[in-house]
């Protein structure tokens, strides 16, 4: 079977790492999950909480590493699982465009929900940080406040993309 990548694409607390690695199980593949890299490599280093352009330089380090690593697997004949967010379209359309760059197929796959229930599923995974069976997801605390910003820069994965 022939390597692809998969973008798993969706709103805060949709689900989106929990499908991630149900598509890794099912497909063999490797979880590229922006959270994991930005938790162990950047934010002890954030001079201060939400500090949106410390972020922002830092996840297109880690997008370009991905990239590269991704593309290496795909040439071994293993997918990536690319849990990234997409919550924006045109990040979408950058990643396809990569994919077929390198010459591997690639599918978006979209989790979204009810933003009460996703909120509702964001304190509960919040909770983790004091009791680590409350969520096998737990990195870091996601604030009211950088869920409403998210919420605002979500866009649904069109036809188009599919």
């Amino acid at each position: 079977m022939a390597a692809k990548w998969y973008l798993v694409a969706g709103p805060t607390g949709a689900g989106k790492t929990t499908v991630a690695h149900e598509i890794a199980r099912r497909e063999s593949g490797v979880v590229f999950s922006i959270d994991e890299w930005m938790q162990n490599l950047y934010w002890m280093e954030c001079p201060e909480k939400n500090d949106l352009a410390f972020a922002l330089d830092r996840i297109a380090r880690c997008e370009a590493q991905i990239a590269a690593v991704a593309a290496q697997l795909a040439a071994a004949g293993v997918s990536a699982v690319l849990d990234l967010g997409f919550t924006q379209r045109v990040h979408r359309t950058e990643w396809l465009k990569r994919a077929r760059a390198v010459g591997v197929a690639a599918s978006v796959q979209e989790v979204a929900g009810p933003a009460e229930e996703r909120w509702q599923r964001v304190l509960q995974r919040n909770r983790a940080a004091t009791d680590p069976a409350a969520s096998a997801t737990y990195l870091f605390e996601v604030t009211r406040e950088m869920f409403d910003f998210m919420e605002q820069r979500w866009e649904p994965v069109g036809a188009e993309e599919r």
